[in-house]
């Protein structure tokens, strides 16, 4: 029958700029390697398509009505059956539409396939679990079909998850997480309008040095609240060319630009101690250190994730974003770290300027109250941009 075909796609973290990615704003995310998705496509002698629930978030039985309680707060409504779904569907229509022919090789005429999938995105956390999902069910097809980026290239590919997401299943999402789980590792992204209406929709992306990144962490929630209703309202609003959300859209879409600014500026400042190592040199501005010893470029870069939150804040407020997101942000920044959150809510991503023994701190802290904090693990490119 021959052998499965596995595909795996990273969760993902904004760091600055969320959520301008609906807005033509500015953001830089990175790929995250500590969670992801996978879908195997396992080949039949009978032809067809079947698509094979997950025994535990496509159940459809419960032991009591709390075991379902319990499940369902924690876990969502819905499985990635649908998602599995919606993916073959609108996977199916882009090869129509772009006149590419869905037939496998002859060495599989006649044969069938049945999708399965598992996933260790925690789920709820606003760290793209779904669109995960999507494109590692996409990549599958691909190779069953022995199609590559000649019928299906990547610039197409986050436009095409977006579609199923956004289009067939009506779930709130921007470009951000489908972009960079094309691509991989991390990249600073410019939605600007004009750029994406004269290229088909996409942005400008630039690829950008991981080793720019101090040591970040992720915060979440072992019982998250619903990811995607934190969009609630502003769209509407924005729409409609409300000042105060146009005027706030615009400082988050700064924060990707800031960003970009200080993570080079530490990039550059690296450079310059890796060459004047062992040599007595003359301190620059840029090498400054607070009383804690934190360089003011740490501390600049703490300051503006904290400050991209606040914005965000500003636009969404209290009800929107929850209580225990807003616990999250707060345990953080009582730890003197700067946070942001990953993606629509339910994480965080975390940055400790003074260092592992102030993690440490923090981890303690949050698992008092019941969060999860990780080290990142920034995810490997995965596509030429």
């Amino acid at each position: 029958m021959g052998d499965a075909i596995v595909h795996r796609t990273n969760a993902r973290s904004g760091l600055f700029g969320n959520p301008s990615d609906q807005y033509h704003g500015r953001c830089i995310t990175f790929s995250l390697a500590n969670f992801y998705a996978e879908v195997t496509l396992t080949p039949g002698p009978e032809p067809g398509i079947r698509i094979q629930p997950h025994p535990v978030h496509d159940s459809t039985e419960w032991g009591s009505m709390d075991e379902l309680l319990s499940r369902t707060s924690t876990q969502g409504l819905y499985g990635g059956v649908r998602l599995l779904t919606a993916a073959c569907k609108r996977f199916a229509e882009y090869c129509r539409d772009h006149g590419v022919r869905l037939e496998p090789p002859a060495s599989r005429k006649g044969m069938g396939f049945t999708l399965s999938y598992e996933t260790t995105v925690p789920r709820q956390t606003g760290m793209a679990g779904s669109s995960a999902i999507i494109y590692s069910t996409i990549k599958c097809l691909l190779d069953w079909y022995g199609l590559g980026p000649e019928d299906l290239p990547y610039a197409a590919r986050p436009g095409l998850i977006l579609s199923v997401e956004a289009g067939e299943l009506g779930i709130n999402a921007g470009l951000q997480d489908r972009v960079i789980q094309v691509y991989g590792g991390l990249v600073h992204l410019d939605f600007d309008a004009a750029h994406m209406k004269a290229h088909g929709g996409a942005g400008r992306y630039t690829r950008l040095d991981p080793a720019l990144l101090p040591p970040l962490h992720i915060m979440y929630s072992e019982n998250p609240s619903e990811s995607g209703k934190v969009h609630s309202g502003v769209k509407a609003r924005w729409m409609a060319g409300d000042p105060e959300v146009r005027a706030l859209m615009t400082r988050v879409a700064q924060c990707g630009d800031e960003g970009l600014r200080l993570l080079t500026a530490r990039g550059q400042a690296a450079d310059g101690a890796e060459a004047d190592r062992g040599e007595k040199r003359v301190h620059l501005e840029g090498d400054a250190r607070e009383a804690d010893g934190v360089s003011t470029q740490d501390r600049a870069l703490a300051d503006l994730m904290t400050a991209n939150f606040r914005l965000r804040h500003a636009l969404f407020g209290d009800e929107v974003l929850g209580a225990r997101n807003l616990r999250m942000v707060e345990l953080a920044k009582s730890a003197g770290a700067g946070v942001n959150f990953t993606g629509s809510g339910g994480a965080t991503v975390v940055f400790c300027p003074r260092g592992r023994q102030q993690a440490e701190e923090l981890r303690a802290a949050a698992e008092a109250e019941g969060f999860v904090l990780v080290e990142a693990v920034i995810g490997p490119e995965t596509a030429p941009l």
